[in-house]
């Protein structure tokens, strides 16, 4: 049996979900009843129903009783199934969900009754960039507003600089500030996570068991990256030359990976969009080559850019430049070429490969170096609420930034559903007009605010030069200076790798809108 078996009292344990084949260990340690509190088919095919729980638990010589709890959370009436079942059912007893918090807490709610809810006007879901931006926001047109923000996070990075730390450009320690240093003033931060909303009461539930209330909530958890989904991946970041600029820790690694190289094969691997920072992969690519090109060894390496997708960029207009760049390195592209599996040790990676006809061959290559961009997705919480679209992302119009079926409720960030490019840029503009259209609601009127879907990749294509990217929906370019966007700058990189990061911790997490049409003093 897998799942770790947690006590709560001398009658009372609770479990993830369990298998038809784990009840026989079940009675072995002692147990004399189960109780299955998660919904049938909450989980897919995968799951086994209650129905096939209960003939195995009965062959086990268990008991077995099924109080289906929906992530949302207990039911008073729940709570009152369970202290029944708890009166007549032999123990010691086991109940199971999907990872056993909700039978924890639906013990709590037997034994104890129901704990107060704690309300606030309004509730904030994430602590990153587009967290503390729209709180700090909010309480620019509102000091009074009562705002709690949920994030387990201790700390809080800005993450754009990692792609210039693994280039040697930037300073690891920059990129990081304690958490509490940048929770705005006027708000309450709650060092938790949640674990399951339920809208139609405005609940959000938290990972400790406590209830939120709120008028208005706004979910920006971030993205989740899926390391997991690279086979052998988890055992060897960090080591035999594997590395990878989307985490913090790594980012250094990338570069002692570079300055030592002199000679072999380099692979970058860009997974299937959406990704946070679309460019940033390719990135890493054009800094690498630089240094290399600028130590007189690129000639010695081997480069190639395996990108899941059929093109360079997103933005038609910015792929002929980039292209200049790719040709001047001597780095070949492999397009719809997705790595699946790495061998640290024996310093090989596998690609599904597809053809034009769609036909999907695994294609087998050695590496010294691998930079690896893990497959993104929305957090586990979002994707099984009934708050997601069917991708799995949060569902929100893409102009208000409002859930179609519950006003109260808006996204900023990369969590969004939405066709923009997911970077802090993006969130820079949407929570303006979150916090407008959010203040607006309050107030009875009409949302008077719309996102255009603008975002921006500061393109670094060699250590001193910018190509600046932004544009909206639809690749529409939304340039912020009146210049050729496609020219490579030095003032762009001054932008990238001077201005923003000193605007972000001391602009954008303070409330200050500049460059989005709607500044507040």
């Amino acid at each position: 049996m897998e799942q770790v078996v947690k006590r709560i009292d001398a009658g009372f344990s609770v479990a993830g979900q369990l298998e038809p084949g784990d009840l026989p260990q079940v009675r072995a340690q002692g147990f004399a009843s189960v109780i299955c509190n998660r919904p049938d088919q909450e989980g897919g095919a995968e799951q086994p129903d209650h129905l096939a729980m209960e003939r195995a638990a009965v062959a086990s010589g268990l008991e077995f009783h099924y109080l289906p709890v929906a992530s949302s959370g207990a039911t008073e009436a729940q709570g009152q199934a369970l202290k029944a079942l708890l009166e007549r059912l032999p123990k010691p007893l086991l109940a199971y969900c999907r990872t056993g918090n909700r039978s924890a807490r639906l013990y709590e709610l037997a034994t104890k009754g129901s704990p107060e809810t704690r309300q606030y006007e309004v509730v904030i879901m994430g602590g990153g960039s587009a967290g503390i931006a729209a709180a700090a926001s909010l309480l620019k047109r509102d000091a009074s507003l009562r705002v709690a923000i949920v994030e387990p996070a201790s700390e809080h990075y800005y993450q754009p600089a990692w792609t210039l730390v693994g280039g040697g450009a930037y300073n690891i320690d920059d990129t990081l500030r304690p958490m509490a240093s940048v929770i705005p003033q006027g708000a309450h931060w709650i060092k938790a996570s949640v674990s399951a909303f339920a809208p139609g009461r405005q609940l959000v539930l938290l990972s400790d068991g406590t209830e939120l209330g709120y008028q208005q909530l706004i979910v920006c958890p971030g993205l989740q990256l899926a390391w997991e989904k690279i086979e052998g991946l988890e055992d060897t970041l960090g080591k035999h030359g594997v590395t990878s600029n989307y985490r913090h820790d790594l980012a250094p690694y990338t570069w002692a990976l570079v300055r030592a190289l002199r000679s072999g094969n380099v692979l970058f691997s860009q997974p299937a969009m959406p990704i946070k920072c679309a460019g940033a992969p390719q990135k890493a690519m054009y800094l690498s080559c630089d240094h290399w090109r600028k130590e007189g060894v690129l000639k010695s390496i081997s480069v190639e850019f395996n990108l899941a997708g059929p093109a360079l960029f997103g933005v038609a207009t910015f792929v002929a430049p980039l292209m200049k760049y790719v040709e001047a390195y001597g780095a070949a592209l492999a397009f719809q070429s997705n790595l699946v599996k790495v061998d640290g040790p024996g310093k090989t990676a596998w690609f599904d490969v597809t053809d034009a006809h769609g036909n999907v061959t695994r294609v087998q290559k050695r590496f010294d170096v691998l930079h690896v961009v893990p497959p993104q997705q929305a957090p586990d919480v979002i994707r099984r609420s009934e708050l997601a679209d069917k991708a799995g992302w949060f569902e929100v119009d893409p102009a208000t930034l409002q859930h179609p079926r519950y006003p109260e409720i808006f996204a900023a960030g990369d969590v969004c559903g939405t066709s923009n490019a997911k970077t802090a840029a993006a969130a820079r503009k949407q929570v303006v007009v979150v916090a407008e259209n959010l203040m607006a609601l309050r107030k009875g009127l009409e949302p008077p605010r719309r996102y255009d879907g603008y975002g921006s990749c500061p393109l670094t294509v060699e250590k001193g030069k910018v190509i600046l990217a932004e544009f909206g929906y639809g690749g529409k370019l939304l340039p912020t200076f009146p210049m050729d966007p496609t020219i490579p700058r030095r003032s762009a990189w001054f932008l990238k790798a001077r201005l923003l990061p000193w605007f972000y911790w001391n602009g954008m997490l303070k409330g200050r809108e500049w460059f989005t049409d709607c500044a507040s003093k």
